[in-house]
């Protein structure tokens, strides 16, 4: 404890020092007010108070500054000093700006803001356009809280959360700050180079807490904050918000300010409400100050988002640019509540630089050498927001608690707690060695119990080992499962081994073999718990099963960036199996279990294929087409980009079969994408093609399947890749094929605007599937649903109706959607 309190004095002694302007920012009641900021004149050079209103202004000679404090809905003050030592103490008080309607005519058809706005949405494009460049510092702070943390979470111990929590199971669970260098190119082209990284706890990590998680430019027309958001002003926004003008005032340079509130026309629409602040005449934003709900943005475990920025004009560049931003959150999932903010900074701005698309690449973000190492004296000297005393505390505890807890003394201490067996571990059990960082045990879950026509019912049991290398950049896993039927009496095994050898292009070697039971189609169109429920139930065994022994080795690793190659060689001996069983829970003395033959229903004790051996090669390759990337010292993080496809390329071939007409050769391509079309929802499209060669009397194993579904039951999130209403097998080839699925999801665009169905906050879906085949009429299907079913935040249904056609109409269906699988 008395280390602790010296540690604390310690720093604040270093930061008083390196902090040549300090004070205390409060109200004319001596609150203190949080998020000023603190600018000095004619500079992008500053600060912004912290919660407890203290600020730090790092500059680096004295002599005569005019130092400029703003704060929404306060006058923004202007001080002259003359500064001949340091530290120098400067506290300020800021007086409630008089925010009024003065001699503004309202008139309650056509409120005044309607016209600030159209304005300012005629502007949009233009003041988007000032800015075609610019380098900037920018420093970054995230905080999450939690309060009144549960024991457990669904079976599965809390634990402290690394120290975060107090005796009342709340405190700070997350603390990180960053300090980079970014770089701007219209359009949307930003590059980070990070120089410094914190995370309280862990002084080995890398914060996370980056630009461009945080790159809100309302002058879009709209903001990627987990749904596309509708700015407010956008060119379509007056179709989503009503405008009220709140108020005006002038600022320091006798701008008029108009102060306009912005509301939902439609409460679930993905669309903001709070105030944003007009300049008159120049149309620019002066601020904003916005919330919107987990609802609105479709983040589910979130309450509400408040987010506030701050903008600073420059008159070299005649830009008004954004210099602080803070996001605020409230959350609440499973028991768990708690909040949140992420301050961001942006400083010495160089406006409309030489750069050019050649000093950007897909290499987004990046880190300096020692980023991770900077002591707390560099952290007091450059943090532009001073930390308040609970982060401080929150720093010192932690970083003290990560000594002891990387000790072997403490780890063996708690291993020795956990690895105590008690009556409960008989379903499941982990003996752990964290010191030497590896764990081993065995498990039997709920879901090893099922039941199909040729096993009858089954139990099974997986036992793993793990041991990581480099905080877990390599590790080996070595897993075995265990499968008994009781019908067929017969035990199953497999087992795998898996190294990965980095974090950057991420190599997986995988050996793996035994005996197990495998659907025909490898893609399991059909979950054991749906073909179980379904066969039990209706006496519907769609689930076709074939015994399969094996050995397979596998690699897979990113060999640049984008392009990622799999290959595989395997030797595998596929035997037919039958039903052994007619167990059923409601049984229609007018139905039956058809056979385990996918060819043939009624081909009860005839096998679809004869047992054979067979060598399988393989080699596929996945393009991701302008995918960017983060590199971290010690990963390399791939970012998806939405704006481009998703390419994969393969080539199987079947050899040495015991029967040499089951050789083969099949080439496969597919393209995959998903994006958001504006405002209106997001549209996904996945196509398929392939063709076999040499392949007229190969094995039904070997055919390309497709995925059909018969149970009018799905756990897909979406339906890019299956035909709600075909039949598993009854479309299989060994010719050439090709498949193409197409939905869109309106996102609320639709619904979102019918009176009282919009209160439901359902999202209309709308789908097309197609499968073409020489000497077979292609197969379509077309859908309608309703997606985001639920109630709260759990929104976890989904109904469609849909028909078929196949030279004329089939039939149709409805299919209900389960995505908590």
């Amino acid at each position: 404890m008395q280390k602790n309190l010296l540690f604390i004095f310690l720093i604040a002694i270093s930061s008083s020092i390196s902090a040549q302007i300090t004070g205390n920012i409060t109200d004319q009641n001596n609150n203190p007010l949080p998020f000023v900021n603190i600018l000095i004149e004619n500079t992008y050079k500053g600060t912004t108070s912290n919660d407890d209103g203290y600020y730090e202004l790092n500059i680096s000679q004295p002599k005569d500054y005019v130092i400029i404090y703003s704060y929404l809905g306060y006058k923004t003050i202007k001080k002259s000093v003359s500064i001949s030592k340091f530290p120098y103490q400067l506290d300020i008080v800021l007086e409630e700006e008089s925010v009024s309607l003065g001699e503004v005519l309202v008139d309650a058809t056509n409120d005044p803001a309607n016209a600030i706005m159209r304005q300012a949405i005629a502007q949009r494009q233009a003041n988007l356009d000032k800015i075609e460049s610019f380098k900037a510092d920018f420093y970054s702070r995230g905080l999450i809280k939690i309060k009144d943390a549960p024991e457990k979470i669904m079976g599965q111990e809390v634990g402290d959360l690394g120290g975060g929590l107090d005796s009342t199971r709340s405190g700070i669970i997350y603390l990180s700050e960053t300090i980079s260098k970014i770089q701007f190119l219209s359009p949307g082209k930003l590059k980070e180079r990070i120089t410094a990284s914190k995370i309280s706890g862990n002084s080995n990590g890398f914060s996370f807490n980056t630009a461009l998680e945080v790159d809100f430019n309302f002058y879009n027309n709209t903001i990627n904050f987990g749904n596309e958001i509708i700015s407010p002003i956008a060119n379509n926004a007056f179709s989503y918000y009503k405008y009220k003008l709140d108020g005006v005032f002038y600022d320091d340079r006798g701008n008029l300010i108009n102060k306009v509130k912005v509301t939902p026309k439609r409460k679930n629409d993905p669309v903001f409400a709070g105030f944003i602040y007009i300049i008159e005449d120049q149309w620019d934003i002066y601020a904003l100050e916005l919330d919107i709900t987990g609802v609105q943005a479709r983040i589910p475990a979130v309450d509400v988002i408040s987010l506030q920025q701050s903008f600073s004009y420059s008159e070299s560049n005649d830009i008004w640019a954004r210099i602080s931003q803070s996001i605020d959150f409230k959350y609440g999932l499973f028991g768990i509540k708690g909040d949140g903010r992420f301050t961001a900074v942006y400083s010495n701005y160089e406006f409309n630089t030489s750069l050019t698309r050649k000093d950007f690449n897909k290499e987004i973000v990046s880190f300096e050498d020692e980023a991770n190492k900077k002591d707390s004296i560099f952290w007091n000297k450059i943090r532009p927001v001073p930390l308040t005393s609970e982060e401080r505390t929150d720093y010192v505890t932690k970083d003290s608690i990560q000594i002891v807890r990387e000790s072997k003394p403490y780890l063996d201490s708690i291993d020795a707690v956990k690895n105590k067996f008690k009556l409960g571990n008989i379903l499941g059990y982990t003996y752990q060695n964290s010191y030497k960082d590896y764990r081993l045990g065995f498990d039997i879950p709920p879901t090893s119990t099922q039941f199909n026509t040729v096993q009858g019912y089954t139990i099974g049991a997986n036992v793993f080992y793990t041991k990581g290398f480099d905080d877990y950049n390599r590790y080996i896993s070595v897993n075995g499962d265990l499968q008994y039927g009781f019908s067929d009496d017969r035990l199953r095994a497999t087992g795998a081994i898996t190294y990965k050898f980095n974090n950057t292009s991420y190599p997986f070697l995988t050996l793996s073999g035994g005996v197990t039971t495998s659907q025909f189609n490898p893609s399991n169109p059909i979950t054991p718990l749906i073909n179980g429920v379904s066969s039990l139930f209706f006496e519907d065994n769609y689930m076709k099963l074939y015994d399969k022994s094996h050995l397979s080795l596998n690699y897979s690793e990113e060999l640049f960036n984008g392009f990622r190659l799999y290959a595989g060689i395997s030797y595998q001996r596929r035997k037919a199996l039958f039903n052994t069983t007619d167990q059923v829970f409601i049984n229609d003395d007018n139905d039956a279990y058809t056979s385990n033959n996918p060819l043939n229903e009624l081909a009860y004790g005839i096998a679809p294929f004869q047992t054979h051996n067979i060598l399988k090669g393989s080699i596929n390759a996945r393009i991701n087409f302008g995918q960017e990337y983060m590199s971290y010292p010690d990963a390399k993080y791939n970012v998806g980009n939405d704006n481009y496809p998703t390419l994969y390329l393969g080539y199987e071939k079947g050899f040495g079969a015991t029967n040499s007409n089951y050789n083969f050769d099949q080439i496969k391509i597919r393209l995959a994408q998903s994006f958001n079309v504006k405002d209106k929802g997001r549209f996904s499209y996945n196509l398929k093609a392939g063709k076999f060669f040499n392949g007229d009397d190969i094995a039904f194993v070997d055919y390309q399947h497709f995925n059909g579904n018969l149970t009018h039951v799905s756990t897909e999130g979406n339906y890019t890749n299956v035909f709600n209403n075909l039949d598993y097998y009854g479309a299989s080839t060994n010719d050439s094929y090709f498949e193409a699925h197409a939905e869109h999801d309106f996102n609320g665009f639709i619904l979102g605007k019918v009176p009282l169905l919009n209160k439901l906050n359902f999202n209309l879906v709308v789908g097309a599937h197609l499968l073409a085949q020489p000497d077979f009429k292609p197969y379509q299907e077309y859908s309608i649903g309703l997606d985001n079913i639920g109630w709260g935040k759990w929104r976890f249904l989904r109904v469609d109706y849909l028909r078929s056609y196949q030279n004329g109409f089939i039939s149709d269906a409805v299919v209900f959607g389960l995505k908590f699988f």
